[in-house]
């Protein structure tokens, strides 16, 4: 007869598997919990799987915490129809580790129903693994016909593990890079979606992550929409036992507005909706944003800096008592989405200028969120941009043709722009000289195209000779840079040839 479901000799690896429960994997911590748990058998890897998502399938410490945790829970359940009474902190510690059994046994099925959703448009199915999970749970987790005094109970952690496998599917969809500002920026991500501390998640926060807002800065084309989707799509949702299906088609969970594209009005129709007549064209009731994402959507403020002052103070009201009214309506309005916003503008000055209110940005600022420049992770690991121009051409000629493109546009980049090129465009420059390069053979970047409109016409109109050309073009630089240094950098020419061309004394 055992005296404890865990033996002395499991119980190192299960202490090492409880703490891998709740850590977050794109931070060094899973990597040494890793080595803790194996042992010996731990392999050290040199494309770590929470950098390359296409390598976690076969990461060889992945499958073999898997294999373990699989003969251990064997072992912990045999012993536990054999044991007397057992203490609640065994319990907890018997059921994280099948928990982190049954997450690896079923993450392809549920990878596979995600799946199914973002290529059918929606998640309204019936997950047909249900079954097998209760079966599971059956298994492992009862005593005598009994179930033991779980933490948590089984149709929460089922849940749980939904999230946690769409947390890594968009992460890893939206944040493209093996550079440690990637890894960085999914380590943070991942806190906004489950916070540091992954166990007080579980336990309490989990249905009141949509009173904490989510603020997301960074430059213009550094991919501050994708941050905030894959924060949105990754929410909690809780499983119906007796419809047998999750609550919410994620899916319909995001509700984006750009604030810059729409006049005030539209944007709080947009927002909060209105009854008919309530200003010229409101020809029929309508349900805005804030209505009808429900308790587990989001609505995302883009370009919250340069919002209207009078949506400003809106916006404050509706974060301040979660309630809000329809234009034309006199009825209060429950708020139980999560409001997320970005800007790329510096909000520290915004509210120095009086553009941006104080208060507003104290409600917005909660959670905090920054995506680099290109420029900034190109700086760290100039390697990266082979990666990030594979995965665009892969996206945008296809598998076949992908690595060829890639090598052509790296060339063209290194020959013509430099490995100093600043991309002010950031991803979305990238994306675009990718396609150019793709249909054109050249890219002509955003400081080109502004160019003078007589050096246009000259070079359109085939009048200038190329030391005239050189001359036009080294002056307008130079405008720009201020500077025959700066300049030189620009055009990778020596400084001597930039004063040559714009007539500065060589002393």
């Amino acid at each position: 007869m055992a005296d404890r479901i865990i033996a002395s000799r499991d119980r190192r690896f299960v202490q090492a598997v409880e703490q891998l429960t709740v850590c977050n994997p794109f931070l060094p911590e899973r990597n040494q919990l890793e080595r803790e748990a194996l042992g010996d058998d731990y392999t050290e890897t040199a494309r770590p799987w929470n950098l390359y998502p296409e390598e976690v399938f076969r990461d060889p410490n992945i499958a073999a915490l898997q294999a373990r945790s699989a003969e251990v829970v064997e072992r912990c359940r045999e012993n536990m129809e054999t044991c007397g009474s057992v203490s609640d902190e065994e319990v907890a510690s018997y059921a994280a580790l099948v928990n982190f059994y049954a997450y690896y046994r079923f993450r392809m099925v549920f990878d596979e129903y995600i799946d199914q959703a973002h290529r059918t448009g929606t998640a309204r199915i019936k997950p047909a693994f249900v079954r097998e999970y209760d079966a599971f749970v059956q298994h492992h987790l009862y005593k005598q016909g009994k179930m033991l005094p779980l933490p948590h109970d089984p149709t929460h952690i089922f849940a749980f593990g939904y999230q946690l496998r769409r947390a890594y599917y968009h992460i890893f969809g939206f944040v493209i890079g093996t550079s440690d500002y990637a890894r960085r920026l999914r380590a943070r991500i991942w806190q906004s979606i489950f916070t540091h501390d992954m166990g007080r998640y579980m336990r309490a926060l989990y249905p009141r992550m949509a009173d904490i807002n989510t603020l997301i800065t960074g430059p213009s084309g550094s991919g501050k929409e994708l941050v905030a989707r894959a924060i949105a799509l990754s929410r909690y949702i809780p499983f119906d036992p007796k419809e047998r299906q999750f609550s919410e088609n994620f899916l319909e969970t995001f509700y984006p507005i750009n604030l810059t594209a729409l006049s005030p009005t539209l944007i709080e129709s947009e927002l909060f909706g209105h009854r008919k007549g309530a200003f010229t064209g409101a020809l029929q009731d309508r349900c805005g944003y804030l209505e009808a994402c429900g308790p587990f959507g989001t609505v995302f403020l883009d370009e919250v800096g340069d919002v209207d002052p009078l949506i400003q103070v809106k916006m404050l009201r509706v974060l301040q008592t979660r309630g809000f009214q329809r234009l034309g309506d006199t009825e209060t309005l429950k708020f139980e989405g999560k409001i997320m916003a970005a800007t790329n503008k510096k909000l520290a000055e915004e509210m120095a200028e009086g553009h941006f209110r104080e208060d507003f940005y104290y409600r917005l600022c909660a959670d905090q969120v920054h995506t680099p420049g290109l420029k900034e992770i190109l700086s760290e690991n100039k390697e990266e941009l082979e990666f990030l121009v594979g995965y665009i051409a892969h996206k945008v000629a296809g598998e076949q043709e992908a690595g060829a493109l890639t090598d052509e546009v790296c060339v063209w980049i290194k020959r013509e722009l430099g490995t100093e090129y600043s991309w002010p465009g950031n991803f979305r420059e990238l994306e675009q000289c990718v396609r150019n390069i793709l249909v054109h053979r050249e890219y002509y970047p955003h400081m080109v195209q502004q160019c003078s409109p007589s050096l246009i016409d000259g070079v359109q109109g085939n009048r200038l000779s190329a030391a005239e050309l050189m001359h036009a073009y080294t002056a307008q630089v130079y405008e720009e840079m201020g500077d025959y240094v700066k300049t030189a950098e620009r055009l990778r020419v020596d400084p001597r040839t930039v004063k040559k061309h714009l007539n500065l004394p060589s002393h």
